[in-house]
């Protein structure tokens, strides 16, 4: 995976020190969450470089950006990213595991509007030899309850809160929510092609109940051939689209 700058309409992300890249999951993510005119604060949970922050300054008139990011390199390409942009007098990011940080936010008595995060989901079997690209991907690093539990702490209560995981742990992280007193209010299922399995959901969650609105979003038509709705979500974004 390539560690070159990645450059969208109005912003670049360099990435040659995360072990995570740019990948579509956090870009989709911050096309599709609900960004609305009167969100005064947003946090990006597990930040990697920072992307989801960027896209939400450039949609939003948001004047506070907040990320937190636990991997020290991550933390600093992050803080580069944020320099480098045009937003970078809206955007901050704190090194900090997400439960300490959430736990000083709620004892400060402050909270977000909107909180997203594109956040680690696999399981420890198949944990790799680097420590770094483990705390990006899996689940020991920060759990679906730890997450939530922490979201959940410092959401306003008019909030949103977006997040895209793996299809399969979707019933589970849904569930997981409802303790917490978060209600699913969106869902859009992700599938690579026409053909191929749904691999992401991307969820959205208040803390009122309401009639779930389910879409499905089908990425490309064949190899390299985006959909119009793809297209339509990410154009404002990627450069050749």
């Amino acid at each position: 995976m390539s560690s070159k700058p990645f450059h969208f309409k109005e912003f670049t992300v360099h990435q040659n020190k995360t072990a995570m890249k740019i990948g579509t999951d956090g870009v989709l993510l911050g096309a599709w969450c609900s960004v609305t005119n009167d969100i005064e604060s947003i946090l990006d949970i597990g930040t990697g470089t920072g992307v989801i922050s960027l896209i939400m300054a450039q949609r939003s008139e948001a004047f506070t950006i907040d990320a937190v990011e636990l991997d020290v390199d991550a933390y600093e390409q992050t803080v580069e990213n944020f320099e480098g942009s045009d937003w970078s007098d809206r955007l901050f990011c704190y090194h900090s595991d997400f439960t300490d940080f959430a736990t000083e936010i709620e004892e400060e008595e402050e909270s977000y509007g909107l909180v997203v995060s594109n956040p680690p989901f696999y399981s420890d079997d198949f944990e790799t030899g680097n420590d770094s690209r483990n705390k990006a991907r899996f689940t020991s690093s920060l759990s679906f309850e730890d997450l939530l539990k922490g979201v959940a702490m410092i959401l306003n209560d008019d909030g949103c809160f977006s997040t895209i995981i793996p299809r399969k742990e979707e019933v589970t992280f849904i569930e997981l929510a409802k303790k917490q007193g978060l209600y699913v209010n969106r869902i859009c299922h992700v599938k690579g092609n026409k053909t191929s399995t749904v691999k992401r959901s991307l969820l959205e969650f208040s803390f009122h109940q309401s009639a779930i609105d389910i879409q499905e979003l089908i990425i490309e038509t064949e190899r390299h051939k985006y959909t119009e709705a793809y297209v339509s979500l990410t154009k404002e974004f990627y450069l050749k689209m």
